[in-house]
């Protein structure tokens, strides 16, 4: 899930800390399962289309 999270939007770093988490908003329950789950595939994955993504796409 690691190289997922690398590439996702929801990947912010926090410059205090000088350490990436996801800041997707979840609730408790959502937010255990997904770290318990065995699965490869994050149903909440984004992927970043960079700072010039949405103006490639008005193009």
């Amino acid at each position: 899930m690691n190289n997922l999270c690398d590439e996702c939007f929801y990947n912010t770093l926090d410059e205090e800390s000088e350490e990436y988490f996801c800041s997707l908003t979840l609730d408790e329950d959502e937010y255990a399962k997904l770290l318990f789950e065995n699965n490869s595939q994050c149903k909440y994955f984004r992927p970043d289309i960079g700072e010039y993504g949405i103006v490639r796409k008005q193009n």
